[in-house]
């Protein structure tokens, strides 16, 4: 297994190159999130769980991080994946070999020393329980047991964990390059008598996200954008160039 070996030089120049990227790739990068995602309590470990539809998706969770959270970021990504890309271990990533299936109990406590272990600032992990990329519209979602399974092993050392379903879409609206949307849904906070077992939760998370998805579609086809932040303004676009230029010559 490949561990985390966090180095703040990597995790700048991560920001810098991802944010670069975002701009160069998108015309915005916008953010739904309901009031207590930011007002949880720090000192409770979290697990943010989303869909997983976008090669992107390992990008935006620690500009998600650096937006809106003092937290200590930890993401899970399958070996192969790793392994060709270490310089994630220096910005909090470790493995999951879900070829090697004797290896997943030591991923699973590692996952859980980390969310416990004593820090000066909320320890997270982001997650992608179905496991590879899949289509952003199929129903139903199938997701591994793994994330409720590092719910129950914090659980036995921890007195509760916050949940946080995180959904993204890709879309294109009026401009030549597409926008990115990210939605977060209210924290659920789980306690041991809480927790329904591995398979209920999986489940539940699984409806959760499947509806979640839905929801922020919706709100996407029906333009309805009210208390979206902007988190990146992308380049201005070939289409916004010429705009730009046609006003500048009066020719509108």
């Amino acid at each position: 297994m490949l561990k985390v070996r966090r180095s703040w030089l990597y995790t700048v120049w991560f920001s810098w190159y991802s944010r670069r990227q975002f701009r160069r790739y998108f015309n915005s990068v916008g953010v739904f999130m309901q009031p207590g995602v930011q007002g949880m309590d720090p000192g409770t470990p979290v697990i943010f769980f989303a869909n997983h539809a976008y090669w992107w998706d390992g990008f935006w969770s620690p500009l998600c991080t650096e937006e809106f959270f003092n937290q200590y970021l930890h993401i899970i990504i399958e070996y192969q994946q790793l392994s060709k890309h270490r310089f994630f271990t220096r910005i909090g990533a470790f493995s999951l070999d879900r070829s090697r299936p004797r290896t997943l109990p030591e991923t699973i406590r590692y996952a859980a020393e980390l969310l416990t272990a004593p820090a000066d600032r909320q320890n997270a992990l982001w997650i992608f329980p179905q496991g590879r990329i899949e289509h952003v519209d199929i129903r139903p979602l199938h997701f591994y047991k793994g994330t409720a399974s590092i719910i129950a092993k914090v659980l036995d050392k921890a007195p509760r964990v916050h949940l946080v379903s995180v959904v993204s879409r890709i879309d294109y609206l009026e401009e030549q390059k597409p926008e990115l949307f990210l939605s977060f849904k209210e924290p659920m906070t789980l306690a041991p008598a809480d927790f329904p077992g591995t398979e209920e939760l999986t489940l539940q998370m699984q409806r959760l996200t499947e509806s979640h998805l839905d929801e922020l579609g919706e709100k996407i086809r029906n333009r309805s954008f009210e208390g979206l932040r902007v988190v990146l303004q992308g380049k201005a676009s070939i289409n916004r160039r010429v705009e730009t230029l046609r006003r500048m010559l009066h020719l509108d």
